[in-house]
């Protein structure tokens, strides 16, 4: 071996491997001639490259293998309406479990689709009579979807955006709604297409209803949600405010002291802002907003955790009700 090869350090991984190739192939077309590489490490280079193909291929495998679990259960319960063991739910759960964590990386979440797993998943595992099936299986889309546009257009085309909403807003259990509206944002933001099927589905209407509901992490993830699309897309603002989200918001606020509360606020500063229907629903005597607001930055005041809702309550005080902020809350900013 050449002097200074000895001490070269050799990749643990595919790009360590793709770089020493690169090198390789860059030394040769230099100006000046080059020593070939030694036999001992083209071999190396052979057996690392045939490593990531194997564990490429292992995850394939490990893939097809999960689908084939899932398809045994749909062809059991075809033969039979008795109820599934025990152990034969497990093996299911487990199925669904692992391909959600093999999808986190894109390559296989656009193989899962090509193998037909995402149709199953929605076709059989979506609408499954056990809730640990169906959180499960919306767990799954929402991480073949998230980040990826080829598998995002492919469900939206598939109709998964409807079914999601569907179960966000009525599925009985509470995890199964959570995870279908996790799936639901990652088909919807930065996904223009995602957000003209969910308007065309009343989404909004289910983001105020899943405030609303008696599960505090629906209630967050709604509000969060609804945070988000409006401040990408301000042009919704007039359809929201056209619902009376205003007043379903502020009595939120009514509900007891929550984390949902911090977005919510924020929710209503961005309805409030270059709107003067916002502000004007925000006015109305009624509700009650102005002494809301100022009950709750007295009762705040001085909890450093709690600054970013403080924050908000005197933006929406200034917007709406012209008052100044207050000089002094208790803290040290």
């Amino acid at each position: 071996m050449a002097e200074g090869n000895g001490n070269r350090r050799q990749p643990h991984n595919l790009q360590g491997v793709l770089r020493m190739a690169v090198e390789a192939g860059s030394a040769s077309d230099g100006p000046a001639p080059t020593e070939p590489m030694t036999q001992e490490r083209v071999e190396f280079l052979r057996a690392a490259l045939a490593e990531v193909c194997k564990g490429q291929m292992d995850e394939v495998e490990q893939m097809k293998r999960c689908l084939e679990v899932l398809r045994r259960d749909e062809s059991r319960e075809r033969e039979s309406e008795e109820d599934v063991e025990e152990e034969e739910e497990d093996e299911r759960e487990d199925a669904l479990e692992v391909l959600s964590e093999l999808c986190e990386n894109l390559d296989n979440a656009r193989d899962l689709m090509k193998l037909g797993g995402l149709d199953l998943c929605m076709s059989q595992c979506l609408g499954h009579s056990e809730a640990g099936i169906r959180w499960r299986a919306a767990q799954l889309i929402a991480s073949c979807a998230q980040n990826m546009p080829e598998v995002q257009c492919y469900l939206l085309n598939q109709g998964a955006l409807p079914t999601l909403l569907q179960h966000t807003d009525h599925d009985t259990n509470s995890t199964v709604r959570v995870k279908a509206l996790y799936a639901v944002s990652c088909l919807v933001r930065e996904q223009e297409a995602g957000l003209k099927d969910f308007l065309t589905h009343d989404g909004f209407s289910v983001l105020m209803r899943g405030m609303q509901s008696d599960s505090k992490k629906l209630r967050t993830k709604s509000a969060f949600l609804l945070l988000n699309l409006l401040t990408s897309h301000p042009e919704h603002k007039e359809t929201v405010l056209s619902m009376g989200m205003v007043q379903q918001l502020v009595s939120v606020l009514r509900s007891p002291h929550s984390s949902v509360h911090e977005h919510v606020l924020g929710v209503l500063c961005c309805l409030v802002e270059e709107s003067p229907r916002g502000v004007s629903d925000c006015r109305d005597q009624s509700l009650g907003l102005e002494e809301l607001l100022n009950q709750r930055l007295q009762d705040l005041k001085g909890q450093e955790e709690s600054l970013e809702q403080l924050e908000f309550c005197e933006r929406l005080r200034a917007a709406c009700f012209k008052a100044p902020p207050v000089k002094d809350n208790g803290m040290d900013r």
